[in-house]
Formats: C-alpha cells, structure tokens, sequence
C-alpha cells in the first residue's frame, strides 16, 4: 500500500459515530479529530453493529492477555457523541479492524476505503488508522448500538424495517399495515 494513501491520527481527542438524515434513508459515519485535523468516514450500519461484537471481543482478549489494565469504560455523554453537518467524508469504508499497541495502551481503529463486504482489500485505497483509548472505543460502539437502535421500527410479524408510509408484510401475504 502507497504510504500517501494512510492517514494516522495518534491518538484521537475525540473518537464518535452518529447518523444523519431521516429513518430508512440514514448515512452513519465514524469521526475523530485532535489538535491537527478531523476525519470523517461513511459506514454501514451493519459495521457499527459488527463492529460492537468485535469490539467487546477484542477488548475481553486483551484484559486476558493483560489482566493488571483497568476496565474499560463504556460511558458517553449523548451531547459530545453527536456529529453536525455539512460532514465531509473522506471516504466509505468496506473493511474495519481493530489493534493494539500495549505498550501505549491504544487501540487501532483501522477502516479501509472500499466496497463494504467486499473480500479483496484495494491497495489503492485510502485507511485511516484512529488510535483511542479502550474507553473511547467501547464508547464509540455503545453509542453506535444506540444510534442504530433508533431507525425505522421493525415489523412484529417479519422483523423487517417499516417505511413511514406503510409496510407490505410477507407474512399477512404483502397487506399493507
């Protein structure tokens, strides 16, 4: 991968994800910025719920292997989560990781540019490596489930999303309720 393609921030001030628009036709995108610069990135909405198990994994694998760490915090104040726009993405991400610096405490939040899903990550594209702390990522996920939680309502026969102008359930054979 190009290095003029990695955009680093080490640490983060401030690490968040929120959504902007109406229910069903919501963009979500993660944030962070420090003393230097902002990144915003576009991601799916499966990612920040994949994202969130990943997370409470990944953080339970390095309490094992560092048992002595103080728990993470998952606390987050809903007023410091939210974005306001005009937000400008610098990109969409199709592949999210996360690593671990022990030495430093840090955790690696890595989103490359791309296709979400898609298996073969571009060497052409962009990544953006945001280092936080484990309670900004717990935070980040947390606030994450929540802002997901908040679409559209899910049918009670299907489980599928509701349009606000109605829903055709396959269950009651496509009638519209």
């Amino acid at each position: 991968m190009a290095e003029s393609n990695m955009i680093e921030m080490r640490p983060v001030q401030h690490l968040t994800t929120d959504a902007i628009g109406p229910a069903g036709q919501r963009v979500f995108y993660v944030h962070a910025w420090n003393e230097q610069r902002t990144i915003t990135i576009i991601v799916e909405k499966f990612q920040l719920q994949t994202l969130a198990v990943g997370v409470e994994q990944f953080l339970a694998e390095v309490n094992t292997k560092f048992p002595d760490l103080p728990a993470a915090s998952a606390d987050y104040d809903e007023d410091q989560m939210r974005i306001n726009p005009p937000v400008e993405p610098l990109f969409r991400a199709g592949q999210i990781g996360l690593g671990y610096d022990a030495d430093e405490d840090l955790v690696a939040l890595e989103l490359r540019e791309g296709v979400p899903g898609e298996e073969e990550a571009s060497d052409e594209g962009a990544v953006a490596r945001l280092w936080c702390s484990r309670s900004q990522i717990r935070a980040l996920v947390n606030w994450g489930l929540e802002v997901a939680s908040r679409g559209r309502p899910l049918c009670p026969q299907c489980g599928q999303p509701m349009e606000p102008e109605g829903h055709f359930c396959q269950r009651k054979n496509g009638h519209k309720h």
